[in-house]
């Protein structure tokens, strides 16, 4: 069967890449992908599988492909929303939408997914279980789609989990995977500050909260450097301080808005603790009132040791000559709402190289110039069906 599907996925490489041009066309932002979910549903029209839209919050679309033969359920995961960035990249299939772009390879997803599982589709005969597509919409804007996919029960007959994220880490024929956590988690925080506006001439009668913020940026860092084993990963970001006024004027109140990463689910306890003492503190030395609003978004993605290692030594085993190299990456900084998935399912997601031919230093996710070698389109679908297939048969 294996043979057999990756044969039918090399006839219809152009395919693929013909998809994935049409979505780079026409890009969508988180929530509003209605017309890209009208375009995968329709793709499914008339072909013999049972397909669920709206799932979630949002254009979550499941289709269940129930192969002949009793086994395991898994899932195989694809996103499908675009960036509010501008293109840059020079090609000639440049997005239509102004100011919203593929700006991170989820349109090559989508069309890998696409193809690969129109060909499990006509194999399911064959096939040894149930594979669930699971095509996701708002990867990139918190809350996200997977945790209320997740929350809808669809996916609580899965066995396993699988997903792909293609990365210009290397050429395309490489293939990446990182076992235990793997990506960071990351909370959204706004910090507003009260304190009593006055004359710059007479700070006895006020209480700046400009000061009091100040504290506070400084007080935070110390979070890293002396509350996290230097041995993990944490991240404090301010990446607004809003506090401008007039030069002679005590301000009353000031935001603070920014970011949080943790490697791990202990790191990010212990920041969460240490935030928000030191918010109750500013409060205590200055005097003044805290609003917090303290969002976690994604948490950190835990690879299934196991798992991990039974996708890195079936594709290590397999002689292909479009998967050319299978090697451990690096444990990576952002975040990605796959974590959800796999917070309740064993799995693993791992990564597709796609640095552009000719190119030394590519430019990354969510750049206003990404781009990807669609060489990369066929190794994604050939590795994420390989490891379908095998981890059925096993």
């Amino acid at each position: 069967m294996k043979e057999r599907l990756m044969q039918l996925l090399e006839e219809r490489k152009d395919e693929m890449i013909e998809i994935r041009r049409y979505l780079h066309e026409n890009p969508e932002l988180s929530f509003k992908e209605e017309k890209t979910a009208k375009y995968i549903e329709e793709f499914y029209k008339d072909k013999d599988v049972d397909i669920q839209t709206n799932v979630g919050n949002g254009y979550g679309i499941i289709v269940t492909i129930k192969g002949a033969h009793d086994g395991e359920t898994i899932g195989l995961r694809a996103d499908f929303d675009a960036l509010p960035i501008t293109e840059e990249a020079d090609v000639p299939f440049k997005s239509k939408n102004e100011g919203v772009m593929h700006a991170c390879g989820h349109d090559a997803h989508t069309a890998y997914l696409l193809v690969l599982a129109d060909c499990l589709i006509q194999l399911k005969s064959d096939i040894k279980g149930t594979i669930k597509i699971i095509h996701q919409h708002a990867e990139e804007l918190p809350p996200g789609g997977a945790k209320s996919i997740m929350e809808s029960g669809h996916l609580d007959d899965l066995d396993a989990i699988f997903g792909i994220h293609v990365l210009p880490l290397g050429p395309a024929g490489t293939v990446g995977y990182h076992s235990g956590y793997s990506f960071n988690g990351r909370t959204y925080f706004k910090l507003v500050i009260k304190g009593r506006g006055g004359h710059g001439s007479s700070p006895d009668k006020a209480n700046d909260s400009i000061v009091a913020g100040s504290y506070f940026v400084t007080a935070v860092q110390t979070i890293v450097s002396r509350r996290v084993n230097p041995m993990s990963a944490g991240v404090v970001t301010i990446g607004s301080f809003d506090g401008k006024g007039s030069f002679n004027v005590i301000k009353d109140s000031i935001e603070i808005e920014g970011d949080i990463r943790y490697s791990d689910e202990d790191v990010q306890k212990v920041i969460d603790e240490e935030f928000h003492r030191i918010v109750q503190g500013i409060e205590a030395l200055f005097g003044v009132s805290c609003e917090l609003t303290y969002t976690p978004d994604y948490p950190p993605l835990y690879n299934d040791p196991e798992i991990t290692n039974f996708v890195a030594s079936s594709l290590k085993e397999i002689q292909d000559k479009d998967i050319k190299e299978v090697k451990e990456f690096p444990k990576l900084s952002p975040s990605e709402d796959f974590a959800y998935y796999l917070q309740k399912i064993p799995g693993s997601y791992f990564y597709i190289g796609c640095t552009p031919k000719g190119i030394d230093k590519p430019f990354f996710n969510h750049h206003p110039k990404f781009d990807i070698d669609e060489d990369a389109i066929l190794v994604a679908a050939k590795a994420v069906g390989h490891v379908a297939c095998s981890y059925l048969e096993r």
